[in-house]
């Protein structure tokens, strides 16, 4: 496959507890449903996206740690995990990640560490998801040096929606330092809840918001029991609870996604 068709995704948001694990699991679920061959690459030393597709991290596995900090005797061929679904691939994550600020200060090239180390398999891959944890690191830097789009979920609360400034100054910043192929491909409202006020108030601001002009998705992701009960049992909602309302609007995004081209 041509490197040129694949398409690395940092799923990111510097607000926690907005829906970017949730979206990494279920999208990538939804698009290797379809015969999309898709990698999850968790960065987060929470490892919730390790845990949400049924594993636990352990020091047996390599993970996104001992890539960064050691590519050449960790190879990323062999951090890679088949998980249960057919074209769903993972490489986990491990606590060890919330040190890797500290380790890897005063070494050379440090923001460029796992797109080094991930280079010799991302041809294997129509889609690369990076998990990202809610705050700006060396992780994070790591992983929008890697990625060449970058997908924001807002869940529809004061809160998030307040934190989108930030993250935007910090995608820019990268863009003009780093990463100039860096784009936000699209933002996708989370949490969604038509009942409240509040909720519907926030979707009407991303709608109308000049620095989403273009990006907010069609696809509103609802809240919904079946997403948090898939993720608990570490099964995407796609293949928990086919008829919900999670697994519903995560593959009608997977298909607003493979729709959208590359900024």
């Amino acid at each position: 496959m041509s490197e040129q068709r694949v398409r690395i995704i940092a799923v990111a948001n510097e607000k926690g507890g907005v829906g970017k694990t949730v979206t990494v699991l279920n999208l990538g679920a939804a698009l290797a449903s379809e015969g999309k061959r898709v990698l999850v690459v968790d960065m987060d030393p929470q490892s919730n996206a390790t845990r949400g597709l049924g594993l636990t991290p352990n020091g047996d596995s390599i993970t996104t740690y001992d890539l960064i900090k050691d590519r050449k005797a960790n190879p990323a061929e062999n951090a890679v995990i088949e998980t249960g679904w057919e074209g769903l691939s993972l490489i986990p994550a491990h606590a060890d990640l919330a040190g890797a600020d500290i380790e890897l200060a005063n070494e050379f090239g440090r923001e460029n560490r796992l797109k080094r180390a991930l280079a010799p398999i991302i041809g294997d891959y129509d889609y690369i998801f990076l998990d990202t944890p809610p705050s700006l690191s060396l992780l994070t830097v790591n992983v929008f040096s890697f990625a060449t789009e970058v997908l924001v979920p807002c869940q529809t609360h004061p809160f998030a929606y307040a934190a989108l400034d930030e993250l935007f100054d910090t995608i820019e910043a990268i863009r003009e330092e780093i990463n100039p192929q860096l784009n936000v491909t699209g933002v996708v409202a989370t949490f969604f809840d038509s009942r409240t006020r509040v909720s519907r108030s926030i979707l009407e601001k991303l709608q109308q918001d000049n620095r989403c002009r273009g990006l907010l998705f069609g696809t509103v992701i609802r809240v919904n029991t079946a997403i948090a009960e898939s993720t608990d049992i570490g099964k995407p909602v796609i293949h928990f609870r086919r008829g919900s309302y999670g697994a519903e609007d995560y593959s009608g995004l997977a298909r607003e996604l493979v729709s959208r081209e590359a900024a």
